[in-house]
Formats: C-alpha cells, sequence, structure tokens
C-alpha cells in the first residue's frame, strides 16, 4: 500500500487562506465549500497550528471531520516551528492537534517549513523521531516535510532522514527559476530521489490569479481559462507532482478551481508558451515575492503587516494603482508605519521566501511616507 491509494485525485484544499466573517471562519460558508469539494471526487485538506492562530484546525473539526466519515476525506497537519521548545513538548502538542481537527489520525504530518535553521532545531528536539515514532503508533499514516530552502539543503534533510515519504514544496512559474525559491532545483531533488512532490503556493499567494493587465492580456487571448487555472495547471502538469494545494477563501475559487481540476489536463505546448510570457512580465515589474503567509506578523515588535505594505507596494509597481497609498495609510492607521522598523532582523528569520525584509520596508517607507507638500506634486 501507497501512501497515496486513498488520495482522489492531484488536488487539495489548503486551509491557510479560508473564508472570514468578523474575524472568525465563516464556518457556515466553508461548510458549503467542503461538501462542494468532496462532491466532485477530491477528499485533501491541509492545515497546521499556525494557521489562523488555531482556527483552521478547528474549523477542520466543525465543517469536515464531524460531518463527514473518517474514510471520506485525507488530512494533513503538521508540527510548525515555535510550538515546541523541547522534545517532551512534541507529543502533547501533536495530540492537542488531533483533539481540535477531530481525528484519531493524520493521514500525512509533516516537519513545517524546514530551512537550515528550523531542521537545526527540529534535530535537537528530535522531532522526526517522534514523529516517526507516532507512525509506527498508527497516529500518523506518512511522516512528510514542507520545505523552504535551497536544494542543498533539502539534499541533506533526505541524506540524514531518507523515511520522508512525501516533500511539500512552493511551487509555481513565476519562482520556477527564481535564485531564492530554487523551485525546480527543488522539484529536481525530490525526483531524483523517488520524493512524491505536493504543491503549495501554485498561484503564490494570489499574485498569479491578479495579473498586471499586460500578462493578463496573454492568457486571455488563449480564450480557455482563468488566470489561476494555468497557475495551478502549471504545478500540476509535472511527473512526480502528486498533489496541489490551493488556498481557496470563498465559493467563487472553488468553483472555479474544480472546473479544470475535476478532469485535469495538463497544459499544452501554446499554454506553455504564453506562461514564459507572463514570467516575462513579472520580471520587469520587480515585484515583491511575498505570498502574504504572515510568518512575519507575529514576531515584529512594531507590530507592522508587512504582507499588507508589500501588497501596496506590488499594487503601486505592477498596476500604478491610484489608491495604493490609501491602503497604506489603512494597514498602519493602528499598526506600525514601514519606517517604525528597528531593523531587529525577526521577520527575515521566519521569512520562507528569504525576502530582504528590513530593506524592502525602507523602499516602502521611502514610496508612501513622503511629506504632504511632496505628496501634493505627484
Amino acid at each position: 500500500m501507497t501512501c497515496f491509494d486513498n488520495v482522489k485525485k492531484n488536488f487539495g484544499f489548503g486551509c491557510l487562506r479560508l473564508p472570514m466573517r468578523d474575524g472568525e471562519v465563516d464556518t457556515a460558508a466553508f461548510s458549503r465549500m467542503v461538501d462542494a469539494f468532496l462532491d466532485a471526487g477530491f477528499n485533501y485538506f491541509d492545515t497546521a497550528r499556525s494557521y489562523l492562530d488555531g482556527k483552521s484546525e478547528t474549523a477542520l473539526k466543525t465543517c469536515l471531520t464531524s460531518r463527514h466519515p473518517r474514510e471520506r476525506y485525507i488530512l494533513t497537519d503538521k508540527l510548525t516551528h515555535g510550538f515546541f521548545q523541547t522534545e517532551a513538548d512534541i507529543r502533547p502538542l501533536f495530540e492537542s492537534q488531533l483533539e481540535a481537527c477531530g481525528v484519531d489520525y493524520f493521514d500525512f504530518y509533516l516537519m513545517h517549513a524546514q530551512n537550515t535553521q528550523y531542521f537545526r532545531e527540529f534535530k535537537a528536539c528530535r522531532a522526526y523521531e517522534t514523529a516517526f515514532a507516532l507512525k509506527e503508533e498508527g497516529k500518523i499514516r506518512h511522516v512528510g516535510i514542507s520545505f523552504h530552502d535551497r536544494a542543498e539543503v533539502l539534499e541533506q534533510i533526505l541524506n540524514e532522514y531518507p523515511q520522508i515519504e512525501v516533500v511539500q514544496i512552493q511551487f509555481n512559474y513565476a519562482d520556477y527559476e527564481d535564485a531564492a525559491v530554487e523551485s525546480r532545483k527543488c522539484y529536481e531533488v525530490c525526483v531524483r530521489r523517488g520524493k512524491p512532490v505536493f504543491v503549495m503556493e501554485p498561484v503564490k499567494g494570489g499574485v498569479l490569479a491578479n495579473l498586471p493587465a499586460e500578462g493578463k492580456a496573454i492568457l486571455d487571448a488563449l480564450d480557455s481559462g482563468s488566470p489561476a487555472s494555468y497557475a495551478i495547471r502549471f504545478a500540476a502538469s509535472f511527473p512526480g507532482i502528486r498533489m496541489v494545494l490551493s488556498g481557496m477563501s470563498n465559493m467563487e475559487q472553488l468553483t472555479d478551481n474544480l472546473s479544470f481540476m475535476r478532469d485535469f489536463q495538463p497544459l499544452n505546448e501554446a499554454e506553455m508558451e504564453a506562461i514564459g510570457k507572463v514570467r516575462d512580465v513579472f520580471r520587469s515589474l520587480n515585484l515583491i515575492g511575498c505570498t502574504a503567509c504572515r510568518y512575519c506578523v507575529a514576531g515584529c515588535p512594531q507590530n507592522i503587516l508587512i504582507p499588507e505594505l508589500f501588497g501596496a507596494m506590488n499594487a503601486k509597481r505592477a498596476y500604478n494603482d491610484w489608491n495604493s497609498g490609501w491602503y497604506y495609510t489603512v494597514h498602519t492607521q493602528d499598526n506600525g508605519k514601514a519606517s517604525d522598523c528597528v531593523q531587529c532582523g525577526n521577520c527575515e528569520q521566519t521569512c520562507p521566501q528569504h525576502l530582504p525584509i528590513r530593506s524592502l520596508l525602507k523602499q516602502v517607507a521611502e514610496t508612501f511616507e513622503k511629506k504632504e507638500d511632496e505628496q501634493e506634486t505627484d
């Protein structure tokens, strides 16, 4: 029996960006999405304790696991840095995750967001050994990792722990040859070692669903799908990629994704050529490669909403967005401004994209925090 015998199709529901209302998960909306997803023949759900401050796990209990029989879905959770300090902390955390999700076991359990630093800390706490022991006890079916670092670091982890069964990587057409993310190189490591690949961020946090005008025109000319459809199908078109996750926050996104993943067709030659042209458009814009995972926000002593400020900056660059400055003001009214950064570096230590956040915040400040008399002359 392989780890994919019960996985239906190659498309999964990522539960980081769920429908929200007044700061809480909209469980009525999420329940409808869960039902539609299952009824369409899909069954893979992915969560983590860090998603939505723990609300993702409990929302799955409310909307999925308490409403559907266990054999109807596949559930993945993760061991996340910051939620344990010692080896002794891991089992109680794991048990609390089972309880929060309302299950007796996880189909997949991933060592979360592995990079050089986190891998060192996970090793010191014997996190991998604990996960393998939990597998032997039947509380985990399969152990894997989610990964954000260079390909050589992935090689090191797989060398030290060949028992790893799956590897989840960031993989999309914008990051395919990116020097920081190394999507292609990480994918090739997995293929060479025979490790099935799970894909996160196929739409790059929504960036590839909301293209600049020039890029959108290229895909519109194909007249065969939404921008998000090409991004997700790009990721799913590669051999060895067994699961592509999408974080869906409304029924419209879910319906669109199901329309082309229900009977999945890889990108054809013309579509691949168009994707290459869109990639060139992005390269010309010098956008900040933030996926809005929000890992940087929790540790910021100045309470700077870094993803929102980067989003305003990208809107300014990509669309010459006339109201990006207004949104910058909205996001800094009750939170820190870009210029409030104290250069502590906490954000850069947790950034999966390895962004130079401190220097980028300086650029954001220079763009949006001009004096009033300077702004009036623009």
